[in-house]
């Protein structure tokens, strides 16, 4: 959700700052609460606490903005967390707004985009994919579709996974035998495409359907997804019964193979919903030793699409269920909202945390803790899966501990890393060329601090791998010391893999010593003879090689490292390579749109064509005018 517009708010919103001295004591904290507190109205808003260097540690709303910061200065009555909290408080903002769950909405936007270590923190910020059933075109298209809802069309989802989609999807397909080409594939076909082939689409690009009969697969399929699936199976089923008694036993057939793909749909189901819980999100927490997992079944249109486990963060000494109403604020900040919300156990603020989703849906969402029937059911189940997932996690996180104790003995490391970053390039030839970045952790990788490095320097020669891998650690690191010169922010890594040998160490070893960094343990991963995997080399700053037995755990943990950084950087390299492809010298030229650049390319045959043109030949170009042609010109001949 975007940020509420301004009109959302009292006239006497207003943010109020109070700095103190930089002393991380207790009482200069509540010294500045109060400060603040005499200020502050007995309205509804959101506060902010930040420290001395004005970033954000907490952020909370309040019906009373008052009242609920004035809670902050009786320091005997916090918890320990929230007393850490004031003492390192040096100022803080205040908005108000129009009601308590237009502060709700706000608080959650705001936890969001700042991340504060007070607040409970949804860790989890992969978008979900939806299916999109585009209505722009006359054969509508449907595909899988992630991030902002911009397009038009119908969007069914959230789906759990991009797997669950997947499936669907294909399904899908053989259901209701719609296009999912872009508008450009299907406007240059002359003959159906190997989709039609195997039975998938109706290829309406070459006309074997018409406008007609493909808008009753688009409406059949619509309601299949809003939940008519009964109508979908019997309109299929008296299709077939119709063939068969005409005769006409290969479309029977054909249409027998659409109602087992509509089958799958259905019975692919690891729950099924009961007629109360048609459009719902089943929601249960479990607990186990300080950890939290938070498990969701999306049921949308009657059908389960898919679950999906959360683990938040900073939620020591958090009462649960306000640890719950915090990551249900977050979740749906971005994602829309279902009908009704089945909770596990009752939230103290329900009926605020109802009414400020029915503001952000634009339609009634309810909030049930579920005590009996179907509702019940699925909610223990969504409690068992809940379980389940942190035994898994808490097994799999004591695994990452001990091989991050081995790793610190083998390379000699004052403790367990907590960051690791590994480097690797990629390029072909020196042509697109990058440097990729991932980063790992005791809990695995952290995909959203992957990072990638475009080689522009045209000082790197091409293909140049330890120039590449140089100038990618010497950027990293002079933006780590202009940005966190003193590492409080746990962004310094412990451990740096460099994919390579004893030249790549090198090279990263003269970048950070040309910036004075002589304290971050640098380790090159080298394919062994014949790059069998199993066979590593690692090159060590001081000269020494090594070598782990090929059964070694601790080996299979770095190779899983090494190739995921591979993966990574493979994959920036081919996007960065197949945008290279599809520019053009006319993408540059002021004034060149879509349509005049598909008329200098139909009558130069080329873009390089274009830039050689004499002043005179691009007159005679259809569609442009002597002004734009010389305009054309200019842009490739600045000196002529």
């Amino acid at each position: 959700m975007s940020e509420l517009p301004p009109d959302r708010f009292s006239e006497e919103s207003a943010t109020y700052a109070v700095r103190g001295k930089d002393t991380p004591d207790l009482d200069r904290g509540v010294e500045t609460i109060r400060a603040v507190v005499k200020t502050l109205p007995i309205k509804p808003g959101v506060y902010r606490m930040l420290d001395s260097g004005g970033e954000v540690l907490y952020v909370g709303k309040a019906r009373a903005l008052k009242n609920r910061v004035t809670n902050y200065t009786q320091v005997t009555r916090l918890p320990r967390r929230l007393q850490r909290m004031v003492s390192q408080t040096r100022s803080m903002e205040i908005v108000t707004t129009n009601s308590e769950s237009e502060a709700l909405l706000l608080e959650a936007q705001l936890i969001k985009r700042y991340r504060p270590p007070y607040n409970v923190l949804l860790r989890d910020d992969k978008s979900f994919p939806f299916i999109l059933l585009r209505d722009d075109h006359e054969f509508a298209r449907i595909s899988k579709h992630r991030g902002a809802r911009v397009a038009k069309g119908n969007y069914y989802g959230p789906f759990a996974s991009a797997g669950a989609v997947n499936a669907t999807l294909n399904a899908l397909q053989k259901v209701f035998l719609l296009r999912s080409c872009t508008d450009s594939f299907f406007a240059n076909r002359t003959r159906p495409c190997l989709l039609h082939q195997i039975k998938r689409c109706s290829a309406p690009c070459t006309g074997r359907i018409d406008a007609e009969s493909y808008a009753e697969l688009v409406s059949d399929a619509k309601g299949f997804l809003s939940g008519r699936t009964q109508e979908a199976q019997k309109k299929l089923a008296s299709a077939m019964q119709g063939a068969a008694e005409t005769r006409d036993y290969e479309r029977a057939a054909v249409i027998r193979d659409r109602l087992k793909a509509l089958t799958f749909i259905q019975g692919s189901q690891a729950i099924h919903a009961s007629d109360d819980t048609s459009d719902a999100d089943v929601i249960a927490m479990a607990v186990d030793g300080g950890a939290v997992c938070v498990q969701i079944f999306f049921i949308r249109g009657g059908q389960n699409w898919g679950h999906r486990s959360f683990f938040p963060s900073h939620t020591d000494g958090v009462d649960e269920a306000e640890v719950l109403q915090s990551f249900l604020a977050q979740l749906y900040e971005d994602l829309p909202p279902p009908r009704e919300l089945l909770l596990d156990r009752a939230l103290p603020e329900a009926a605020l945390l109802a009414e400020a989703l029915s503001v952000k849906a634009e339609r009634k969402v309810t909030i049930r803790h579920a005590q009996r029937g179907p509702g019940k059911r699925l909610v223990e189940q969504a409690q068992r899966n809940a379980e389940e997932a942190i035994q898994r996690r808490r097994a799999e996180t004591t695994t990452q501990a001990k091989l991050l104790r081995e790793l610190a003995e083998i390379f000699d490391l004052d403790a367990p890393p907590t960051r690791i970053e590994v480097y690797d390039n990629s390029h072909i030839q020196g042509t697109s060329a990058l440097g990729a970045m991932i980063v790992a952790g005791p809990e695995g990788f952290r995909k959203g601090e992957y990072r990638k490095f475009n080689m522009k320097d045209e000082a790197i020669t091409p293909g140049d791998d330890f120039a590449m891998m140089k100038a990618m650690l010497s950027r990293r690191f002079t933006r780590l010391d202009r940005e966190d010169p003193d590492r409080e922010t746990g962004n310094w890594p412990d451990l740096c893999l460099i994919d390579g040998g004893k030249g790549q160490v090198s090279a990263v070893l003269a970048a950070l010593e040309e910036l004075g960094v002589a304290d971050v343990a640098i380790v090159g991963v080298a394919k062994g003879p014949d790059r069998n995997a199993g066979r590593e080399i690692f090159h060590l700053p001081s000269g020494r090689e090594m070598t782990l037995p090929p059964n070694a755990p601790v080996l299979y943990f770095l190779q899983r490292l090494r190739d995921e950084a591979h993966r990574f950087a493979i994959g920036a390299h081919r996007a960065k390579r197949s945008k290279a492809i599809t520019q053009s010298l006319l993408d540059d030229v002021p004034g060149i749109g879509p349509a005049r650049k598909k008329a200098l390319l139909m009558h130069f045959g080329t873009s390089r064509s274009v830039k050689g043109a004499t002043l005179a030949d691009l007159e005679k170009a259809p569609g442009i005018s002597s002004q734009m042609a010389l305009a054309i010109w200019q842009h490739f001949h600045p000196n002529g």
